[in-house]
């Protein structure tokens, strides 16, 4: 029995990836196999790249596995010695069968741990401002299933202070009307919501007896879930979410997906919608050799240039590679940018100039204020950067060397992705471009009138002319050129723009 496994069910949460337990996220990222539900974030299976991902979700008359064959899943997993994660929305023990894969596991005997998750109604309360429990209003909280009406017993559950259905959805209009037969008050507040504390959330407020009727006219699906009692009244005064700056906007980031991390969490962070887009991608040069035969000359330089965050990470790796380390680093070094600055001080380098504007005139200008003549530069940079601030700084003086350190291409697999964000009725309402490779990569994935309707957000000038170039309007330009002047003007851009 040494070489067994072991299972873990693990709650999922809600659907905002970011409420995953703290255990649960590190169990997922340890997994070797996981089961998933339709309801799990998609973000959370990205923490274990290297995980057998096997889908076995359940919607309303399409269960793409009963619930045997997961069980036995589950089991054959283990038995194989693997580390076997059962991802479920919400928490596994309500209403996710998490005590009967339980059983199976125990029949079995095959070990197990199960991992909390913040089940639906904790999520729904949380962001829409609706305290299931509340000293002014109820201290009585019933979770009910309404999938099978005739199962539970309405004259027992319908006088709870407040009530929390489950799947209930289709039978709402049936289930109402015998909490109303039950004697439940007809003018009770009530609320439907779809895809809970998610930037797509969606919220009905009515009575017990309109909320059927709302529910139908607006043409809500499943998933959804219910909540009755008073204190669903307290929505208009608590509701925090939807009130967020950009909630519900649909924000496409076209950075390459090592780089969307900081950008996206705190377009997050405001409500957004966040969609990942990956139209460039990173690689080392074809030819290396003028980045190496650089490096063996490293202790000649003056001034290290360094025009992006990547350009340093892609030196360094190339430095790694050859006889030489940071001992042989004399120069001076300046830096494009914030972003580009801090990989610098990470390896506890000086960085001598920084920029006021993150471009290249603005570079050449801050340079100026050195003795150049006769002065050795090395820029290390991607294949197809400009080149203004070689030519400007070699007008003061300099011996420039410009080497490829990395290259950009574009990852094909985006292209699928692009025709279906932007070719559907719901476009985006915003895009970002970051640099004039993610303009001219995303023209070539999906064309120029993808973006008709799309307001557009750019990282700074040198972006913006190469948008203008191709005959697109640029709603916001960031300013200062960072992430974080990106974001400040897709604030301003969406409380203007209409």
């Amino acid at each position: 029995m040494s070489g067994l496994g072991k299972v873990y069910l693990v709650g999922g949460g809600p659907g905002d990836p970011d409420l995953i337990t703290v255990k649960g996220h590190a169990v997922l990222q340890q997994a070797e196999v996981i089961v998933y539900d339709n309801l799990v974030s998609r973000e959370l299976l990205a923490l274990a790249p290297d995980a057998l991902l096997i889908y076995a979700g359940k919607k309303k008359s399409d269960h793409a596995m009963p619930q045997d064959e997961i069980s036995a899943l589950l089991v054959q997993h283990a038995r194989e010695g693997k580390r076997v994660v059962r991802l479920k929305g919400g928490d596994p023990f309500i209403f996710g069968r998490g005590g009967e894969e339980m059983e199976a596991l125990t029949e079995a005997g095959i070990p197990y741990e199960v991992v909390p998750g913040v089940t639906a109604a904790l999520g729904i309360a949380a962001y829409n401002g609706v305290p299931l429990t509340h000293r002014d209003h109820t201290s009585v909280v019933s979770f009910v299933t309404g999938h099978n009406p005739d199962q539970i017993d309405w004259n027992k559950v319908g006088h709870a202070e407040t009530l929390v259905l489950y799947m209930g959805l289709s039978n709402l209009t049936e289930i109402a009307r015998r909490l109303i037969v039950a004697g439940r008050n007809p003018e009770t507040p009530a609320m439907a919501v779809r895809w809970a504390t998610r930037a797509t959330q969606t919220t009905i407020v009515g009575t017990l007896a309109t909320l059927p009727a709302l529910v139908e006219q607006a043409h809500m699906k499943p998933p959804a879930t219910i909540v009755i009692g008073e204190v669903v009244g307290l929505r208009e005064k608590l509701n925090w979410y939807e009130r967020l700056p950009l909630f519900g906007k649909k924000i496409v980031i076209t950075r390459a997906t090592s780089q969307t991390a900081t950008l996206g969490h705190k377009l997050h962070e405001l409500g957004a919608d966040v969609v990942e887009l990956p139209v460039i991608s990173f690689a080392p040069p074809l030819d290396p050799a003028p980045l190496d035969q650089a490096l063996a000359s490293l202790p000649a330089y003056d001034w290290l240039i360094f025009t992006s965050a990547n350009g340093v990470r892609y030196f360094l790796e190339r430095l790694d590679k050859s006889p030489h380390d940071l001992r042989d680093l004399r120069a001076k070094l300046c830096a494009i940018g914030p972003a580009t600055a801090r990989e610098l001080e990470a390896l506890h380098l000086k960085v001598d100039v920084v920029p006021e504007e993150y471009v290249a005139e603005s570079l050449v200008a801050a340079m100026s204020k050195f003795e150049l003549a006769g002065k050795r530069i090395l820029i290390p940079q991607a294949a197809v950067a400009r080149d203004v601030a070689p030519a400007a700084l070699r007008e003061l003086g300099a011996t420039v060397d410009v080497a490829e350190s990395y290259r950009t291409i574009v990852p094909r697999a985006s292209e699928a992705k692009a025709k279906e964000l932007f070719g559907s009725a719901r476009k985006p309402d915003w895009i970002t471009f970051t640099s004039s490779s993610t303009v001219k990569n995303f023209l070539a994935l999906a064309g120029a009138g993808a973006l008709e309707g799309v307001h557009i957000a750019s990282i700074g000038p040198v972006t913006s002319d190469t948008l203008r170039m191709h005959g697109l309007t640029v709603d916001v330009e960031a300013r200062p050129h960072t992430i974080e002047g990106l974001v400040d003007a897709i604030l301003l851009g969406s409380a203007t723009l209409h």
